[in-house]
Order: C-alpha cells, then sequence, then structure tokens
C-alpha cells in the first residue's frame, strides 16, 4: 500500500501502521510537502489572519488533460499543463501512487524527474512527476487547437505516459481547463519557514484555498507540528474536510463534458 486517502470528514491522526509507511517512502524520496486546505466558509478570515494581499500573487493558468471518463485518473495518471505570469509554460506527467524504491534508476537520476510525498491532515501519497519547462506561448497554441497535444511533452515524458496509459494516445484527450489560480509565497517571522498559498478558482465560483510548505525528508513531522502550531496560533481551522484540487478539477470539468456545456 503506497496511499492513504484524506478523509471526506473531520481529518484523523494516522495510525501507527500509517505512519510506518509514510516513513518508508520518505526514505526514498526527493521530498516532502505537507498541505492543508482551508474550509470554503473560512478562507475569507484565513486571508486576513494570514495578512495575504491578493495583489502580490502570481497568476497562473491550468490544464489537464484526460478522457471525458477519467480514464487516466483511475490509473493514477495525472497530465497537465501551466501557463505562468512572468515565467515559461510547464508540463508535467505524473504517477501516483509509486513506490520509490522500485522505480527504474535511470528515471531517478533523470533531469526534471521528482518523488514526493504530499502529506495532509489523515493522508498522504507518493508521487513520481516528470516535468519539462515550455515557451511562454506554447500551452495557449495547444489548447487553442494550433498544435497537438503530444507537443507540449518531451520524448521522455511521452514514454513515461505510455507505460502507465496504454493505448490512449495523447492526442485523444479532452482538454480539461483552465482553472485561475493565484499563487502567493510568504515566510512569516514566527516560523522562519516559506509558506505557499494557492487559491484555485473555478469556473462555478468556488475555491479551494491550499497552504503548503516543503521539508526535507528527515525534517517531516518536526516541520508539519510546528507548522500545524502557526496556522492554529492563526485561527486557521486544521480539522475541516480535505479538498484535492486536481480531483476537484478533474470532476468539476468532466462533468460540463456530459452536460455538454
Amino acid at each position: 500500500m503506497t496511499t492513504t486517502e484524506a478523509p471526506k470528514s473531520t481529518p484523523v491522526a494516522l495510525s501507527h501502521e500509517q505512519i510506518g509507511e509514510m516513513l518508508d517512502l520518505l526514505k526514498d524520496s526527493d521530498s516532502v510537502e505537507l498541505k492543508l486546505t482551508v474550509p470554503e466558509h473560512d478562507q475569507r478570515s484565513a486571508i486576513r489572519s494570514l495578512g495575504l494581499d491578493p495583489l502580490e500573487a502570481q497568476i497562473r493558468q491550468v490544464f489537464f488533460f484526460d478522457t471525458p471518463d477519467l480514464e487516466l485518473d483511475r490509473l493514477g495518471v495525472v497530465v497537465r499543463a501551466r501557463r505562468i505570469q512572468g515565467k515559461g509554460d510547464d508540463s508535467i506527467v505524473k504517477l501516483r501512487p509509486v513506490v520509490p524504491s522500485k522505480l527504474p534508476a535511470d528515471l531517478r537520476s533523470s533531469t526534471g524527474f521528482r518523488v514526493e510525498v504530499d502529506a495532509l491532515p489523515g493522508g498522504f501519497v507518493c508521487s513520481g512527476t516528470l516535468k519539462r519547462p515550455l515557451g511562454s506561448t506554447e500551452v495557449r497554441s495547444v489548447v487553442t487547437g494550433e498544435r497537438p497535444i503530444r507537443k507540449l511533452f518531451s520524448k521522455q515524458q511521452r514514454a513515461y505516459y505510455a507505460e502507465h496509459a496504454p493505448g490512449i494516445e495523447l492526442d485523444t484527450l479532452s482538454i480539461l481547463g483552465p482553472i485561475f489560480v493565484l499563487k502567493l509565497r510568504f515566510t512569516p517571522e514566527e516560523l522562519h519557514r516559506r509558506i505557499v498559498a494557492e487559491m484555485w478558482i473555478y469556473p462555478d465560483g468556488s475555491r479551494v484555498l491550499e497552504l503548503s510548505t516543503r521539508a526535507a525528508t528527515g525534517d517531516a513531522f518536526q516541520v508539519a507540528a510546528e507548522a500545524r502550531a502557526y496556522l492554529a496560533k492563526k485561527g486557521i481551522d486544521l480539522s475541516g474536510e480535505q479538498q484535492t484540487k486536481t480531483k476537484k478539477a478533474l470532476e468539476y470539468f468532466a462533468g460540463t463534458l456530459k452536460n455538454g456545456s
């Protein structure tokens, strides 16, 4: 077992078995990202409490690629591209869950490949992500239909994808998006550690606010305790239902395809 889903209700502490499993994954991973999503009804107060200024945020557009019935999602494959204000675009092919010790050595040593454990209240998952930087117009040219989807991905990314999604051609995938994202990095004096706030805004007006921080694998539990203490002091609800940005996006846009909208 390599993943534990975040619960749909109040998160509970990890069991001793889950902690042991997570430690095994961390041992062979590159990093850990600690995440918390803030319930929508608490987002305004959280933004005020943390002193976040939306005018300092970086604007992003996120696009996912999947079949209308989300076959890639069921296979554990995520295919994504982003447009980033003031930077170039990028694309990723991600597989989750993965067992780091079982990944091929040549893949582990590849430039742009990263193994990371995402941990949130009540759950965690280990993923292997192959990323490619792109020029600032490449994603737009694909989503407007000027170029095929496969052009966003390198030969190595395409091979990684084909291995885990056999028979599903990249160019046959539906474009799911965009999601409008505001991303803001800040370093609280009390914490002395950078926190990233991401507000994902969906076309129906719903929002996901995620707070996250990265840590070395050996520091994961200490950093988690310090971050939880800081957020609790700021009045952030640590017990709310956790939402996955990607899952929400995929389900939303797959629903629009089914409804023909």
